[in-house]
């Protein structure tokens, strides 16, 4: 069976980004997803729930309350992964 390749989560970040706010972002480590994608909580947490279906799996509530950039969310993801072995 071949494995499915997945985007760097970073990259994953700016592609859901872009999915629930439906315009083009850039995304860095450094961007501040609130502030300066102009994400509303509803759409963090449209944009979780399509990283959390991408990569298979679950982002505790408590976590993201301490995410401010899409570089914190991509160590988050990344740290999940690794955990669960995805």
């Amino acid at each position: 069976m071949a494995e499915v390749v997945l985007e760097t989560p970073l990259q994953e970040i700016g592609r859901a980004a872009e999915q629930v706010l439906g315009r083009p972002v850039t995304v860095s480590t450094d961007t501040e997803i609130a502030r300066d994608l102009s994400v509303d909580s509803i759409g963090l947490m449209n944009i979780v729930m399509a990283l959390e279906d991408r990569f298979d799996i679950s982002i505790p509530l408590d976590r993201m309350a301490e995410v401010e950039t899409a570089g914190q969310l991509a160590d988050l993801i990344e740290e999940l992964r690794v955990r669960f072995k995805v």
